[in-house]
């Protein structure tokens, strides 16, 4: 009962954070927080009551940076939706390609990072698209970040939740 998830709101009421009820009712009894949703139950000790709580929010603002998606042949074929960027072959057989090739000085970033088969990357080999006569289907650029993407898997078992996480980015 102790080891329940609670999301932990900002002032701003944006999610933070999820942590236990044990130290949800640590910041609700210090007066660092204030209960928004209570859980199903109460929590009973010899001489209080208290409501389990599924929701807190803090009485102070948090600084939170945003969340950056880190540069990766996962992710980067998340992004490209498993599609050759030349070509338009879906598939899971692919290769990462630079646009602009490292040996002439193109970076490892997401603006020069796409996603490509074996036989365009071949084809394209240490050349830019434009000298192999081959167009991207869509320019490289870095994904949003999504900063809610922590509290999706929570919220098949806390629909209590759902009204604190923007819907835009379920």
């Amino acid at each position: 009962m102790l080891n329940t998830s609670v999301l932990v709101l900002n002032q701003s009421y944006e999610p933070l954070n999820v942590c236990n009820t044990r130290r949800a009712v640590l910041l609700l009894l210090a007066g660092k927080a204030e209960l928004m949703e209570n859980g199903k139950g109460e929590l009973h000790t010899p001489t209080m009551i208290f409501p389990l709580p599924s929701v807190i929010r803090l009485s102070y603002q948090v600084k939170r940076p945003i969340p950056y998606r880190k540069l990766s042949r996962r992710e980067v074929f998340i992004r490209d939706r498993y599609t050759c960027q030349y070509c338009g072959k879906e598939t899971r057989d692919l290769t990462l390609d630079h646009v602009v090739p490292k040996f002439r000085g193109g970076a490892h970033v997401w603006d020069n990072v796409v996603s490509a088969c074996v036989p365009c990357n071949h084809r394209k080999a240490g050349r830019t698209p434009k000298e192999a006569d081959m167009r991207l289907l869509r320019q490289p650029r870095a994904p949003s970040s999504n900063p809610y993407l922590f509290f999706y898997p929570f919220l098949t078992s806390h629909a209590d939740w759902q009204k604190f996480i923007p819907v835009r980015w379920i």
